[in-house]
């Protein structure tokens, strides 16, 4: 049984940082590529960043600058850091684990960035 399980999240305010966590479980972790998303009331879910099996990186415009994806093969973790946190990254972020056959996603956590 395939389990992704978001931490980190909570309420900060503007200029802060959080730093998520998805801890994986029954996956081979290390093929695939981990992805955070997000979703603010009202909007799609959209890619944040993500990081493929062989550690290239690809973020959103928004984060540019801003946040860091990173894994932990051995410990089957994927690690957002967000800094410089904006109210504009308001929303609730999910885990995402992705192959050519198959995704899976968190169940999600909330970021709340106050101004």
């Amino acid at each position: 049984q395939v389990q992704l399980v978001e931490s980190g999240g909570g309420l900060v305010p503007a200029g802060g940082s959080l730093r998520l966590s998805c801890a994986a479980s029954g996956i081979i972790f290390s093929v695939k590529t981990m992805g955070w998303y997000r979703q603010a009331p009202g909007k799609q879910r959209e890619l944040v960043a993500a990081i493929s099996s062989d550690g290239s990186t690809n973020y959103a415009d928004s984060g540019k600058g801003r946040f860091t994806i990173s894994r932990d093969n051995a410990k089957k973790t994927v690690y957002l850091q967000m800094n410089s946190l904006k109210p504009e990254d308001t929303a609730v972020y999910y885990c995402n684990a992705r192959d050519w056959k198959s995704s899976y996603w968190g169940q999600g956590v909330q970021v709340t960035v106050s101004s």
